[in-house]
């Protein structure tokens, strides 16, 4: 079953040829990183302009690279939820009218799961259940991922995203956009005890999250610095607040795969590419005889390979499109 797969939900547009869920032909991506460092961060206005701009070519590209036409396609899948609205309103109406020009169904993809199955293009023999670490810019959150379209969250932030905070600390260090990789390169060297920060833990929801506290406290010892004529050690800095985010999401992560009883861990989400997370992953799962299961690094990040593969699973399930799926764009619902 060949998958043309959208995503528009941020700042970048793709697009994708997925064949029966595992196999990726093509995956294109437009990125807009460029444009929006400029700002410090994601102008929603030009980023849908820009996904209308860019999307109908990526798509023909993505056929290219493929090596077929439109007459080979069986299906579409398109992000439809949580995004950008006007990013996602883009994806979702080129898709509806492509769907409908090809006489072929629309499936529609929660961004999240497709996060998820990123790891299924990467670890072909992982299937469910497991439990699956979603970590993003905009989403932070432990799943019981118990089939390819049944999941539930076990535990999420309260507040911030773990991403979320990378850049905007990264912002105020004059780091740029995006910052995670920029702060997770300046980690290295660094002395990750040189400076305390604060680990948030939520009462009576022990697999829940914050990271609000952890953020405030950067941005203040940074600040305060500042105001002091006072050098921070950078390096140390950067170590220091990558181990407090990996501290906050390892124990929390492996209390969930305790209470499940699955002994098999994913990854998934941009934040997944950082090196000191990855690595404390991969020395708790050794330790603690776990299966680790990460996603390349391309399939880290927001990409429509990762749509085209949950799309299919959506697709045996029975899930298509109808009439109300510009409804659906404008709402996030839960991943059960």
């Amino acid at each position: 079953m060949n998958i043309l797969a959208i995503e528009s939900s941020c700042d970048d547009t793709a697009a994708a040829v997925v064949q029966n869920g595992r196999r990726v032909l093509s995956n294109c991506v437009s990125s807009q990183t460029a444009m929006h460092a400029i700002y410090g961060g994601v102008v929603p206005e030009l980023a849908s302009r820009t996904h209308i701009e860019t999307i109908s070519s990526l798509c023909s590209q993505a056929l290219t690279q493929a090596g077929m036409e439109t007459a080979d396609l069986d299906a579409l899948a398109v992000t439809y939820a949580p995004g950008l609205i006007g990013a996602v309103l883009v994806g979702v109406n080129f898709a509806k009218g492509a769907a409908l020009a090809l006489d072929v169904p629309l499936i529609p993809v929660h961004h999240v799961r497709g996060h998820i199955a990123a790891n299924y293009i990467t670890h072909p023999e992982l299937e469910p259940p497991f439990v699956c670490l979603c970590v993003s810019g905009g989403t932070t959150a432990i799943v019981d991922v118990r089939g390819y379209t049944d999941m539930s969250v076990l535990g999420g932030t309260r507040d911030d995203a773990a991403g979320e905070c990378f850049d905007k600390v990264a912002r105020v260090l004059g780091l740029g956009y995006p910052g995670g990789g920029a702060l997770d390169r300046l980690s290295e060297g660094g002395d990750d005890s040189r400076y305390s920060l604060p680990l948030a833990h939520v009462q009576g929801a022990e697999l829940d999250l914050s990271f609000s506290g952890l953020k405030t406290a950067s941005l203040n010892l940074i600040h305060n610095a500042q105001q002091k004529g006072e050098n921070l050690e950078l390096p140390s800095f950067a170590a220091s607040f990558s181990r407090a985010v990996s501290d906050a999401l390892v124990p929390r992560t492996l209390e969930a795969i305790r209470r499940t009883g699955y002994g098999r861990l994913a990854v998934a989400g941009g934040v997944a590419a950082n090196r000191r997370i990855r690595a404390d992953l991969q020395r708790s799962c050794t330790e603690n005889g776990i299966a680790l299961y990460l996603p390349e690094l391309r399939y880290c990040g927001d990409n429509a390979a990762m749509i085209g593969c949950q799309g299919y699973y959506e697709y045996l399930s029975g899930h298509r499109a109808g009439p109300e799926l510009n409804s659906y764009a404008t709402r996030d619902i839960s991943l059960g």
